[in-house]
């Protein structure tokens, strides 16, 4: 399996990047192309113990930033990591494409200008893997489509259930959708649609579901639009950080709060391991024809060896062509306009 990642993708690139493709071709046995600035990415490859393992750089002359739009970087850098990564992909000579860059230009360069569709597919959406409970909740669309229409949320619906039971291994993934109360008659025009074509969509629809089945793991996989779906992220963002600044504070504040700290250190590790986005690493962008993968721009070379890992289960599991599989075979929804 070869797996083209993007080296100049996260904020720190590409010490974090290269470091974790060394981890990844260590410990997962893949090949991996670093496409990237050659001259930076040979030094800091240098750095560590390589002898042995399959590590080809690819140069690419230009870098996404993370400040670049996404409507004008397609265009204006044709010679950047995310372009010539994804046509390694485009062309076969990768699996897949794996960066922690930039999300928005990673789609756009995926979707206008290297991979394209897959036949059938309205619109690609954006997921993430959110750790809760030691076993990933997929949740789409996370961004890639603020306004969506039904049809949309019941094609999300299908492909993330493809990729929860070709990918992840789950038997029949248990699908919610997210809505302000439990009875289908509950949420707005577009929830209350989509309910509707879900029930007919051959999922395992298990019916709406609020923020507390998603994180108590009722669901699989979770679906909604990505206006919601991105602010629901943020949000569960904003109170972990939150709540573990409190709790910081707090285990400071005194003698016998800073021993109960010490005392309970390796408990609030093993809490954290579980909510930490790293464990996962990234998140597939479903709909492209081609395997690609995104992580957060902040990622440690665990988070990117984590997410060349999901990419390497994304193709073990031939999502691409599960999905191309399950287009065909699901109750037709056009598109309306």
């Amino acid at each position: 399996m070869k797996i083209a990642l993007d080296a100049m993708g996260s904020d720190r690139h590409p010490v974090p990047d290269v470091e974790g493709a060394v981890l990844a071709a260590r410990e997962l046995g893949v090949e991996i192309f670093l496409v990237g600035d050659e001259a930076k990415v040979r030094a800091e490859l240098a750095r560590h113990d390589h002898q042995g393992l399959s590590l080809e750089i690819v140069h690419a002359p230009e870098a996404v930033a993370m400040s670049d739009k996404p409507g004008v970087v397609g265009r204006a850098k044709p010679d950047s990591s995310m372009h010539i990564g994804m046509r390694l992909v485009a062309d076969g000579r990768a699996d897949a494409f794996v960066t922690v860059g930039n999300t928005g230009a990673a789609l756009a360069i995926a979707t206008l200008h290297t991979l394209r569709r897959i036949p059938g597919v309205h619109r690609p959406a954006l997921c993430t893997l959110l750790p809760f409970g030691g076993k990933a909740v997929m949740v789409l669309d996370i961004g890639a489509n603020a306004d969506c229409k039904a049809e949309w949320l019941a094609q999300f619906a299908v492909m993330g259930s493809l990729y929860a039971q070709h990918a992840l291994g789950y038997s029949s993934p248990r699908v919610g959708l997210l809505s302000n109360g439990e009875e289908l008659g509950k949420g707005t025009v577009l929830v209350q649609e989509a309910a509707e074509l879900l029930q007919q969509s051959g999922v395992n629809f298990v019916g709406n579901v609020e923020p507390k089945e998603i994180l108590g793991g009722r669901v699989d996989v979770a679906v909604m639009d990505g206006f919601s779906g991105n602010v629901l992220l943020k949000s569960m963002e904003a109170v972990g950080a939150t709540v573990f600044d409190f709790i910081r504070q707090e285990l400071r504040a005194d003698w016998r709060s800073q021993l109960a700290g010490l005392l309970g250190k390796p408990a609030f590790r093993r809490v954290y391991r579980r909510v930490d986005p790293f464990e996962v690493g990234g998140a597939p962008l479903l709909g492209v024809n081609g395997v690609v993968i995104i992580g957060h721009g902040r990622s440690n070379a665990f988070a990117v060896k984590n997410a060349i890992r999901q990419a390497q289960l994304a193709v073990s599991g031939r999502i691409v062509q599960a999905i191309a599989d399950g287009l065909r075979a699901a109750p037709a929804q056009d598109e309306q306009s």
